[in-house]
This record gives structure tokens, C-alpha cells and sequence, in this order.
């Protein structure tokens, strides 16, 4: 143990040489050729008025409303990196008075390699054939709308929000839950295939001039190739959402603005069990939305509801600090962003499912709320968020949330902003005094050059009987080049900050990251695409100064030009335990310091065809035990029509001195599908068996638009960890909704 100590110390000696170096080539990257990185010409384009409406069935060629092409020419970002792509695109784009039209052919010499795998809404385009671009409205350079399809005529449509560098080390968000009402037809033929896209002026938002230049960019996926290429040409290390590099489309006349929508909801529900009665009741509600201005969104909400949403997947906690489950309902999904300050995953200050979900993941009924949110003039952000959850006897009593957002957006991806987060609770279970609890933040962002960028916050929680050390900072710098990226946060969280409307993983620590990473290409190599050798550290130290957490990291992802991708990494993980703990019966681990290190491998199969796999494998060291750990996902599909998926985490540890094993296996199988884009059968079975729980989710769903359609939803729970008993729970819901569009 100790020659093994000492290796281990002259390793991580070695490392911080290794980042010591990285670093100053780091600094070197800001101040040097980062600031200066060269300007290309961004490609310009003009939309024209339409005088009819083309016929919205896919055949652009056929129709004589398109005339000529507004663009063609796409440039490769992967295989061949600034070669031009192997196939022809044309774009055409057109305006009536209240809609926008976007036309491409995607011309291809080989039709029949076309790949279609997916026809849901908002499913991945990435494993099949497609086309999409992203509309900067505003030429603001942060903020876009992507639209996309794919051969089978599926509708995906997103927002990015917030910087929108398009990188891995970017801090803007990429919303697919965002959904607007809008129509894509397609069709395929012996030239290749085509799409055409109806967008209303509606379901967009713009400024107040009469004609305008909107930023935008255009991306086409040939998969068989695994060929990405861009109108406006795009360094590898960004994606279509990188805004700073998108072309110019001029020319666009906009309309007067008048949109005004209701949605309103009827719903039935019947719940069964093993040893409670059957219940029933019937429910109803609406959604308003309104726009005040062509770019400010008004929506209200009376007895919302999230039953057609999807359950949340069951997750395994063998450690000390919190999960973090993701946000899933609708109406706290659209322009979430706009309220989003933190570090997502770790500290969120707010986080929207304190709202209507108890602690234990059960619903608790919102009353209603109000959003105000988009932008005013060219550069201003605004948000504001109010809702009113029911009271629940014996759990939780009335509460109101408020939230406030404001955030101004300066060039070069630079922006300020402020954050208050209030939570009042109307009386107390204990019959105390009312409880509050408010947060306030202020955060910006500051571009250098192209691909650099500085980001922070600072933020201080309001709650009675917690004084002093209720404040959180958070300072990042990072770098995104072509071959090389780089970044550096430190955080710090007071013993005292309570956001008790946010997330926090843990409390009263500080937080360093440290992360490399190199993007390198070889023309001679025949088969290998890309190497991309990194390096990653993150370490949390206590307000006590305990060193609780140390995480190393040191890989290689290997990436071939067919898809096929392995990772070769090693972890060298650092715990320090105050007090003693169990992650399971039996096993518990004593307060102490533990350093274990463990082998990690990724393999990655080529997810465009009908049969492919991700297998994640960790074998070493786990608080002085050892630890294996596996995480197989096998997907397989029959043309775009029916998707499956079946997903799978085992551990197996051991403790020293303990001679039982402990394995835990939690696995789901979720299987979709599509009738057609509008109508889909989803269902989803979990199993976890360290708390014996088995739960079905079945959904189907009819879509009227975006946003609305009829939806019937069976939820089954067994669970056999009920003393004597097997507990059953059966759930049916049936929900009706239709939006009404007042102005059309």
C-alpha cells in the first residue's frame, strides 16, 4: 500500500504539472490568438415575397411558386473539415403577409441510401438523414428559434438561449422542449429528397421594423457518410447553434403582430390500489397565451395540469448528496432559460419543480400563475414568473413563487442580469408564523474574442433563522478553439445559502474545475476521424475545510468516420466522510478519508443503423471497497416507425471487512411507436431492484398542434417492499385539449 501511495502521489504531482502547463498554454490561448482570431465573411442571402402560397406537399421542385434558390453551397464540418459537401442543397425562402416559407432539396446521387429512423416529434436527428437551420430574429447573436426534419417529415423544433456558442463548454441553453405551432411536408424522389417548412410570423418572435435581416443558418446530415455540413461554414468544435457565425437572410417583411390563444383542458382519472378504495374525479382547466408584443409572450395558466407528461426514470443513489431529477412539464419548460442562473446539475437558483412536486415526487395541485417573458427592444430580456400551489393538509400549505428576471445583452456573446426568487407560505403546518424565503443574484457574461468567454454570479438567500453565510459566487473562464478547449470555474456556497426554490446538491463547500481537451484530425488517417485527449479535475472542500470530494480524470475518446466511437479513461476519485453513512443496508461507510482510482470505458456503435449500443464500464476502487460498474443501452428500430430502447445500471461492491456483496440492477425499456408525426404509442417499464419497485407508463397521444391533443395515460407501480404485502397501483387518465387561435 504505501509503494502504491507513493506512485499515486508522484502521479498527481506529474498531473498538476501536466495542468500547469495546459494552463499557461490556457492563458496564452486568451490573450493571444483567441483575441484575435480571424473574421470570415458570414454568407448573405435575400427571402422573397411570395405571391401565392406554395402547396405545402414536400415537392419543391414541382411547384413554380419557388423560382430560383436564395442559397446553395454547404460546407463540410465533419468528415473533411472546410471541403465542400459531397451533395447539392438548394434553400428557397419566401414570405406571404402572415407566414414564413423555407423550401430545400437535399439532392443525393444515391436515394436509396437515405436514411429515415425516426418520425416522432422532437425525436433525434442526429441518427438518420436531415435538414434544420436556426433563425436569429434579433441578430443578437445569443438568442434563436431551429427548425428541422427529416426524410419521414417530422417536426423538431428548439430554442437556444444565452450565449448559444454551440460548444461543449458554452453556458446558453438548447430548449427542445420548447413547442410553436408551424407544418413540414416531404418527399422523396429519384432526385433525392425535399422539404418544405410553414412558419407563422405568429409563432415567431421579431422586432418592429417593417423589413428585416434576420441571422440565419442551415445544416444538412448525409448519415451513411456521417457528413455534417453548413451553409455558413462552422469550426468543428460549435454546432448549428453557434450564432456569431450564422449567415444574413434580408429582405423579410414582417407583419403587425396579433396573436391570442386559448387552451383549454378537460380530464378524467381513475386510480386503483391494493388497499385503498377506487377513486375517481374530473377535472378542468385552460391556458391563455398572448402577445403583448411581437417579442413579449403573456401566459396564463388556471388548474394546471401535467398528466400527459412523461414519469420521471428511476435513479440509484450510492452516495451522500442529492439527485437531481430534470424538469419534464410543458409550460416550466417554454423559456426556461430565461430564468436559468447557477451551475445546472449542482446549484440552480431556481429550479422549477420546487413548484407542484412534493419532496417525494408526488403532485401537489397548482392553482394558476402568470408568465411575462421574451424581450424589450433589441437587447433587453425580461422574465416574470408568479404561481399559486394549492395547500395540501398535512404536507404543504398555500405557497406562492415569484420569480423576476432581467438581463441585458450587450455584442460578442456579452450580457448582465438579476435574479429574485420569492417564496411566501401562507401559515405554517405547526401553526407558526408564516414562512418566507427569497433569493437574489446577479450574474453576467463577458465574450473575448470569438471563442472565448468570462462568466459569473453572485447570489444571497433571505431566510428566517439563518444568519450570515447565506451568500454563493460562482467564477468560470473558458476557450473553445478548432484543436483546443479549456476551462476553469471556482465556486463557493455558504453554510447559510438556502434557495430553498433552487437546487443545491450539497451545501457549504468550495468547488474548483479544471478541464483540457484536444480535437485532433489527421488527413492520413484512412478510417479514424478524431483523438480527443483530456483532462478533468474537480475537487470540493468543506467550510470546515475537509476535503470531501476529488475527482481526476484522464481519457481518450477514439472516433472512427463510421460512427464507431470507444473512450479510454482512468479516474482517480478522492472521499472525505465526516460521519458514517450507509448507501445500503448493510454496508455502511465509516467516517474517513478514501482514495481509490478506477478504469472507465465507452463504447459507442454507429446509432444510424436499425441495431446499436452504448456500453459504459467503471471497474476499481469505491470508498476503500471495490466497485463494478456497467451500464449497457441497446437501441434498435424498424424504419422510422417503431424505436426501442433498453437501458440497464449494475453494481456490484464490496466492503473491506464485510463478505457479503451488494449488487443493485435498475433497468427500463422504452419502446415508441409512430402512426404517423402526430399520433405515437409510448410506453416505458422500470425495475429497480433495490427498493423491489416495478412501474409501467403507457401513452398515447394524438396531437392537434404543438401543444394540445387528446392523450389517454395507464401508470402501474408494484411494489414488494411493503411488509407482507405486494403493492399494486393502476392509474388511467384520459385528457382532452384544444388550442384556439382567436386571431386566425
Amino acid at each position: 500500500m504505501c509503494v502504491l501511495a507513493r506512485a499515486l502521489s508522484k502521479l498527481f504531482a506529474d498531473l498538476l504539472v501536466v495542468f500547469a502547463r495546459y494552463f499557461y498554454f490556457f492563458l496564452l490561448s486568451f490573450f493571444g490568438f483567441s483575441l484575435s482570431s480571424a473574421t470570415f465573411a458570414a454568407p448573405s442571402a435575400n427571402a422573397v415575397r411570395l405571391e401565392v402560397a406554395p402547396v405545402l406537399d414536400g415537392e419543391v421542385l414541382g411547384d413554380e411558386v419557388w423560382g430560383q434558390p436564395s442559397l446553395s453551397g454547404f460546407w463540410q464540418q465533419r468528415p473533411v473539415e472546410g471541403a465542400r459537401s459531397t451533395q447539392e442543397t438548394e434553400v428557397y425562402i419566401g414570405y406571404t403577409d402572415t407566414t414564413l416559407y423555407v423550401g430545400i432539396v437535399a439532392y443525393d446521387d444515391d436515394p436509396s441510401g437515405i436514411i429515415m429512423a425516426d418520425s416522432r416529434r422532437d425525436a433525434s436527428l442526429e441518427n438518420g438523414d436531415n435538414v434544420s437551420f436556426i433563425i436569429d430574429s434579433f441578430m443578437d447573436q445569443q438568442n434563436g428559434l431551429v427548425f428541422g426534419t427529416n426524410p419521414a417529415g417530422i417536426e423538431y423544433d428548439a430554442q437556444v438561449s444565452r450565449q448559444a456558442s454551440g460548444s461543449m463548454m458554452g453556458s446558453g441553453g438548447f430548449n427542445l422542449n420548447w413547442d410553436t405551432n408551424w407544418r413540414v411536408a416531404t418527399h422523396i424522389g429519384d432526385y433525392g429528397w425535399s422539404a418544405e417548412f410553414e412558419i407563422p410570423f405568429r409563432s415567431l418572435r421579431f422586432g418592429n421594423q417593417d423589413v428585416q435581416t434576420w441571422g440565419f443558418n442551415f445544416q444538412r446530415t448525409i448519415r451513411r457518410n456521417n457528413e455534417v455540413a453548413y451553409w455558413a461554414p462552422i469550426s468543428r468544435q460549435y454546432s448549428l447553434s453557434r450564432l456569431a457565425d450564422a449567415g444574413r437572410v434580408a429582405g423579410i417583411e414582417t407583419p403587425a403582430m396579433r396573436n391570442l390563444k386559448i387552451t383549454p383542458y378537460a380530464l378524467g382519472r381513475e386510480r386503483t390500489g391494493n388497499r385503498i378504495s377506487t377513486f375517481s374525479d374530473q377535472d378542468g382547466g385552460f391556458d391563455i397565451k398572448y402577445s403583448v408584443t411581437p417579442s413579449l409572450t403573456l401566459d396564463a395558466t388556471y388548474n394546471t395540469d401535467f398528466a400527459q407528461v412523461e414519469v420521471d426514470e428511476f435513479q440509484i443513489n450510492l452516495d451522500r448528496f442529492s439527485l437531481f431529477l430534470p424538469e419534464q412539464r410543458p409550460f416550466f419548460l417554454e423559456n426556461s432559460a430565461q430564468f436559468t442562473v447557477g451551475d445546472p446539475g449542482e446549484m440552480e437558483l431556481f429550479f422549477s419543480r420546487r413548484i407542484g412536486i412534493a419532496n417525494d415526487g408526488s403532485a401537489i395541485p397548482i392553482k394558476g400563475g402568470l408568465r411575462l417573458s421574451g424581450k424589450v427592444g433589441d437587447a433587453t430580456n425580461v422574465g416574470l414568473l408568479h404561481m399559486q400551489a394549492d395547500e395540501v393538509a398535512g404536507l404543504v400549505p398555500q405557497t406562492n413563487f415569484s420569480v423576476a428576471r432581467v438581463s441585458q445583452e450587450f455584442k460578442n456573446r456579452s450580457s448582465l442580469g438579476f435574479l429574485l426568487v420569492n417564496k411566501e407560505e401562507g401559515g405554517s403546518l405547526d401553526g407558526g408564523r408564516d414562512h418566507y424565503n427569497r433569493t437574489y443574484a446577479v450574474d453576467g457574461q463577458l465574450g473575448l474574442g470569438d471563442d472565448a468567454l468570462l462568466s459569473g454570479f453572485v447570489a444571497k438567500t433571505d431566510t428566517p433563522g439563518l444568519n450570515g453565510d447565506d451568500m454563493a459566487a460562482r467564477f468560470s473562464v473558458a476557450s473553445d478553439t478548432e484543436e483546443w478547449s479549456f476551462a476553469g470555474s471556482l465556486t463557493h456556497v455558504g453554510e447559510n445559502f438556502n434557495p430553498e426554490v433552487g437546487f443545491l446538491r450539497r451545501k457549504d463547500y468550495t468547488r474548483l474545475g479544471l478541464f483540457t481537451l484536444n480535437r485532433w484530425r489527421d488527413p492520413s488517417w484512412d478510417n479514424l476521424l478524431e483523438l480527443r485527449p483530456h483532462i478533468a479535475f474537480r475537487g470540493w472542500w468543506g467550510g470546515d475545510g475537509l476535503y470531501e470530494t476529488g475527482f481526476w480524470h484522464i481519457d481518450n475518446h477514439w472516433e472512427w468516420k463510421s460512427g464507431f466511437e470507444i473512450h479510454t479513461g482512468v479516474n482517480f476519485l478522492h472521499e472525505g466522510v465526516r460521519e458514517p453513512f450507509e448507501f445500503a443496508p448493510g454496508f455502511e461507510v465509516e467516517a474517513g478519508e478514501y482514495d481509490d482510482e478506477e478504469l472507465q470505458l465507452v463504447l459507442i456503435t454507429d446509432d444510424s443503423q436499425p441495431l446499436s449500443m452504448r456500453m459504459t464500464a467503471k471497474v476499481g476502487g469505491y470508498f476503500g471497497g471495490d466497485r463494478v460498474q456497467l451500464t449497457p443501452a441497446i437501441d434498435y428500430r424498424v424504419g422510422e416507425t417503431f424505436n426501442a430502447r433498453l437501458g440497464w445500471t449494475f453494481n456490484e461492491l464490496k466492503r473491506p471487512g464485510n463478505p457479503q456483496t451488494l449488487r443493485v440492477n435498475v433497468g427500463s425499456l422504452r419502446m415508441t411507436y409512430s402512426f404517423s408525426p402526430q399520433i405515437s404509442l409510448q410506453t416505458l417499464f422500470q425495475y429497480n431492484d433495490a427498493t423491489d419497485v416495478v412501474a409501467a407508463n403507457v401513452r398515447f397521444a394524438w396531437l392537434t398542434s404543438a401543444d394540445a391533443g387528446f392523450y389517454l395515460v395507464y401508470n402501474e407501480t408494484r411494489d414488494e417492499d411493503v411488509g407482507m404485502f405486494t403493492e399494486k397501483r393502476r392509474e388511467w387518465i384520459l385528457k382532452f385539449s384544444h388550442t384556439f387561435d382567436l386571431f386566425n
